[in-house]
């Protein structure tokens, strides 16, 4: 028996139980290899394409915007098309354009090519979660979320670690086609391990009620408050993590593309961080914890302006364990402030989350051509005090 008796649900421990797993874990770390792909080589886009490090930036700012956009719209489609083709078709679609990225020779190709990745990711994280609570037997489903989450996260920073490097002593073109390639590998498994949807029921397609629920959340001063939150939450951290190679390969570091990309080594002690803060909000409450993550942050921030390198290395590891702990917080508190549609919530904070991400990542930009890193620190301080005050107001609001 590969599924619950009498429920036909997938049980935990089930060799369906796996397959699935290994067919969720593979495709969420090839998403977000193939979403941050492009973070560890802006330098590189500089010096090849004569561009500002600003506009560089537009590399990943874009994709991250247009995910979150077409994400809002990927979750009504995957009622109507049903959720394995979805997903299927997001990996494959973003996988080639990848590869399409590899043979790209203007900079406004390499933009479109990756607005349009932003376009195919978004059916991914739209509709996983949706797949899992749907097949899955309850008490089976939390560790099957955390597979994913743990494959993201692992992918981010595995696939901006084998970019840095392949980048370094080959070129980012090879880098593009090695992370496509592997996009396209988890793809073949999650068609292979991944069961069909079993208790899925197609709805159509219904817009209008879509957008009435969203604005309808910009009633609640909290979900404002979230949202407001969000989106300065991310700009703060992208801005630091688009420049961080940008100061270390300046004097008086002189690092390799290589050597520089090794930084985001930090990005595992973000999911010690999601867990931990997660862990101390449910006996202290969000309010106090989130507060506190976001203090860390700060302080990371502090931590990491001389040009000391461990103590760079250690202020990013703080602000990177700080930032994913306020990140889970937040997301708990989506479904916890809105009075109906809940997932519309959820989807309205993950919405400026990525814009702000997008929009605060690339203004960056303008801060390290005018002032350095002093510059872009100054920028994602301004953001980060922004974050606390937000933060305050919700702990006020929401304990």
């Amino acid at each position: 028996m590969t599924q619950a008796a009498g429920t036909g649900r997938i049980a935990k421990g089930t060799p369906q139980y796996r397959r699935t797993s290994l067919a969720i874990f593979s495709c969420g770390f090839s998403i977000f290899a193939l979403l941050y792909c492009t973070q560890p080589i802006l330098p590189l886009f500089v010096d090849e394409f004569h561009v500002s490090p600003a506009q560089s930036s537009l590399a990943l700012s874009l994709t991250t915007i247009t995910l979150a956009v077409a994400m809002i719209f990927a979750s009504s489609f995957a009622e109507a098309w049903g959720r394995k083709p979805l997903m299927l078709g997001a990996l494959v679609s973003a996988s080639v354009l990848t590869l399409l990225l590899s043979v790209a020779t203007e900079w406004s190709q390499i933009l479109w090519l990756r607005a349009l990745a932003g376009v195919a990711l978004s059916g991914m994280p739209a509709v996983a979660l949706a797949y899992l609570g749907e097949e899955m037997e309850p008490q089976a489903v939390a560790p099957a979320v955390g597979l994913y989450i743990g494959g993201g996260a692992l992918g981010g920073m595995s696939g901006r670690l084998f970019v840095a490097v392949l980048a370094d002593y080959g070129s980012w073109r090879i880098a593009m086609a090695f992370i496509a390639a592997t996009g396209l590998v988890s793809a073949v498994i999650f068609w292979k391990a991944l069961t069909p949807s079993q208790h899925f029921v197609p709805r159509g397609l219904h817009f209008g009620g879509l957008a009435a629920s969203l604005f309808r959340h910009f009633r609640n001063p909290g979900i404002v408050l979230l949202v407001c939150e969000g989106f300065l939450l991310l700009g703060g951290f992208m801005v630091l993590y688009n420049y961080i190679g940008f100061r270390l390969q300046a004097p008086p570091f002189n690092f390799s593309q290589s050597l520089a990309g090794l930084v985001f080594a930090c990005y595992p002690i973000g999911s010690l961080g999601s867990a931990t803060m997660g862990n101390l909000a449910s006996r202290f409450g969000r309010g106090r914890v989130l507060v506190a993550s976001i203090l860390i942050m700060i302080c990371g921030l502090v931590v990491m302006t001389p040009d000391n390198l461990i103590a760079i290395v250690f202020g990013l590891a703080a602000m990177t364990f700080g930032f994913f702990g306020a990140h889970a917080i937040c997301s708990g508190y989506a479904p916890a402030l809105a009075d109906q549609d809940k997932a519309q919530a959820s989807s309205l904070y993950l919405l400026f989350y990525y814009i702000g991400g997008g929009i605060a990542g690339s203004a960056g930009g303008l801060f390290w051509s005018t002032a350095g890193w002093p510059g872009v620190a100054m920028f994602s301080g301004v953001l980060m005090l922004g974050t606390l005050t937000a933060g305050l107001f919700l702990a006020r609001r929401a304990p």
